[in-house]
């Protein structure tokens, strides 16, 4: 089978020749690493959507400067209602960024805020699709993604968990409105993947359950997972739950949600493959490998592969995948002692 044929058999349930491995574009050198184990040994996921979000009358600016050796961006929207601006700091290795500043931090910043989003709109935009199938090819899938929901794009986008918080409990009539216009965009991109051509879909929510707990998962995340899931059919919807999902486990059994994308074991988070193969009969189980086992002796990762490979290489619901930044000097060990497991 090709990494794409292996990748999808797994996505629609159907046998494979054996668990596939895949990593998200830009993780590691591709080139490199296929050079160094064969272009069929891993496959690739690179992020692509159905859609795209407009913003008639918003103008985007950035200013880039040196501090004690790394970049920063400051990056402003100007819209017809005002100004919002965040600010990130860049690590120099995989040009990964935090964010130093948000977009929305007062009551102010919300009403620009709601005037962007009530003059947004959501356009079908398959060509991007398409270009990226093509890009792809037999080497693995493009990986279709939604917006974030609602309560993790605005923590994780706009305003900070801090922020959400405290604009919840200060102005919950203009956060009200935002949830409604957030939810109305979500519901557009859901009706243009629904008649798409993918085969399946994913919601990058960073589900962690810490930052969400289960009463405001089961309020703004399950709702809008089983309506996508209904609206999909047969084609499964992931979500990209890459935390600790222990607290979520009873909520995500009943979301609708066919696969997790990330889905990370212990050492790094508390839901083990076993858990989940024991929980959700039905999950696809796309498990990041867990990043500190990277740093591990080469016995070490291929003892802990083989162990995550006991749990669920048997269900053929299971792939192994590299979704978060490996240590440049250390891919070729890991890589090698996960596919050794793998076999």
């Amino acid at each position: 089978m090709t990494n794409r044929e292996r990748m999808l058999a797994f996505v629609q349930g159907r046998p494979q020749d054996h668990v596939p491995f895949a990593q998200y574009a830009g993780i590691a050198p591709l080139e490199e690493v296929w050079q160094a184990f064969g272009r069929q040994k891993v496959g690739l996921l690179k992020w692509s959507a159905v859609h795209r979000i407009e913003r008639p009358g918003v103008e985007v600016e950035h200013h880039d400067e040196e501090r004690a050796g790394r970049r920063h961006r400051r990056t402003i929207l100007h819209t017809p209602a005002g100004d919002l601006w965040e600010e990130r700091a860049f690590e120099p290795v995989y040009g990964s960024s935090s964010v130093q500043k948000h977009y929305v931090e007062t009551r102010d910043d919300l009403e620009v805020f709601i005037a962007m989003l009530r003059h947004s709109r959501v356009v079908e935009d398959l060509d991007r699709y398409k270009a990226d199938l093509e890009a792809v090819g037999d080497d693995g899938l493009p990986l279709v993604a939604t917006p974030r929901s609602p309560y993790q794009q605005l923590w994780v986008e706009w305003m900070g968990l801090d922020g959400l918080a405290c604009l919840m409990a200060d102005c919950p009539d203009l956060m009200a409105e935002v949830f409604r216009l957030l939810n109305a965009q979500m519901r557009a991109v859901f009706e243009i993947a629904r008649r798409s051509p993918i085969p399946f879909i994913d919601i990058p929510d960073n589900l962690t359950a810490p930052a969400i707990g289960v009463e405001r998962f089961e309020r703004y995340c399950s709702p809008l997972y089983r309506e996508l899931a209904e609206m999909m059919g047969e084609r499964p919807v992931f979500v990209h739950a890459d935390g600790d999902l222990e607290p979520l486990w009873d909520a995500i059994g009943r979301s609708g949600i066919r696969g997790l994308d990330s889905m990370t074991p212990p050492p790094d988070n508390d839901t083990s493959v076993a858990d989940a193969v024991r929980l959700w009969p039905e999950m696809r189980l796309a498990v990041n490998f867990p990043s500190s086992l990277h740093l591990r002796s080469e016995s070490e990762i291929y003892e802990a592969a083989c162990e995550i490979l006991s749990q669920g290489g048997h269900t053929g619901r299971l792939m192994i995948q590299i979704s978060e930044n490996v240590p440049p000097d250390r891919w070729r060990k890991s890589y090698g002692a996960i596919l050794r497991a793998i076999g």
